[in-house]
């Protein structure tokens, strides 16, 4: 049985001895498994250097077994932790294979992938293969909680990769989004800007491929197409320029002007959110965001929610 985490028989066997017989001799074990006295002593040898068993302190040569929960455990993680390598290198090898593939067979331009564990593996493939940008159109749902995307996209950005992204009025008052995910993406240099509303959920990496649901949003978690270069690719990169031109830039993070909270609300208020909005976005309560509202419209001497978003 440990033969299938890595420990070859007779250790197996002589573990599972040592485990019943606590504190035996080789030659105990050797009378307890039937197995040749030099084989239960190599065993021994190789358990312990794998720190399932030690050798019992004093003159005589007598072994005991770590707790199983701590000696199989360790297998066991070393075996998954080969299996996730293993998984990764046949990823890697559908990528090359589909590569070539498409070149004498072009409906494999288009993949379908399926469940939130594949989804995010893709997602995060698009934006490691890319070299020089991606291209995004942001809106809910979402398969990872807000601010648990953007350190990655940190380090990319680091590199050199641009980041062009469009969030949706909807991305803007998700609960989190906007202070813990679209900040702090801006401060590592992603270029954001927003629409009322976008067709789709998009990421783009280059011209290389796109990631989208196939259906929006009753199914944006858990079946999506991988698009590669095509017709289809091509109209999707034309899609974002077209939306990038008519969005409004999302005013980035300075150390001049109102504090962080303020401009998030005149951002909000820009975008014509209501106060109910305003609330689950900040997680502030309905009468804070109230309240902060008209503090805002009076130091803007504006008259209208409409009039203090102009001015914003």
């Amino acid at each position: 049985m440990l033969e299938s985490v890595g420990l070859p028989e007779p250790c197996g066997t002589v573990y599972s001895a040592l485990v019943e017989h606590p504190e035996s001799g080789a030659s105990r074990l050797a009378e307890v498994t039937g197995l040749p006295l030099g084989k239960v002593r190599a065993a021994l040898d190789r358990l312990t250097a794998e720190g399932m068993a030690s050798r019992a302190p004093g003159r005589a040569a007598l072994w005991f077994a770590s707790a199983p929960d701590v000696a199989i455990g360790s297998l066991v993680g070393r075996t998954e932790q080969e299996l996730l390598r293993v998984r990764s290198l046949m990823n890697e090898l559908m990528d090359s294979y589909r590569s070539a593939a498409r070149y004498t067979d072009p409906s494999l331009s288009v993949e379908v992938v399926r469940g939130h564990e594949e989804i995010s593996r893709r997602f995060g493939h698009v934006q490691t293969e890319a070299r020089q940008q991606i291209r995004g159109f942001d809106r809910p749902p979402y398969l990872d909680a807000p601010g648990s995307n953007h350190e990655h996209a940190a380090s990319r950005a680091r590199s050199g990769l641009s980041y062009r992204v469009i969030y949706t009025r909807a991305a803007l008052t998700w609960p989190g989004r906007l202070i813990e995910d679209i900040r702090g993406s801006q401060a590592f240099g992603e270029h954001a800007r927003t629409r009322p509303t976008l067709p789709i959920k998009m990421v783009i990496g280059d011209d290389r491929q796109a990631l989208i649901p196939i259906r929006d949003p009753e199914e944006a978690l858990t079946t999506a197409y991988v698009i590669h270069p095509s017709s289809l690719l091509d109209a999707l990169i034309a899609l974002f320029e077209a939306e990038w031109r008519l969005a409004l830039p999302i005013p980035g993070m300075s150390e001049a002007g109102p504090d962080e909270q303020t401009r998030a609300l005149l951002l909000l208020l820009a975008s014509g959110q209501t106060d109910e909005a305003i609330a689950r976005a900040l997680g502030w309560s309905f009468r804070t965001t109230q309240r902060r509202v008209q503090a805002l419209m009076r130091s803007l001497d504006a008259t209208t929610r409409f009039q203090a978003g102009m001015e914003a």
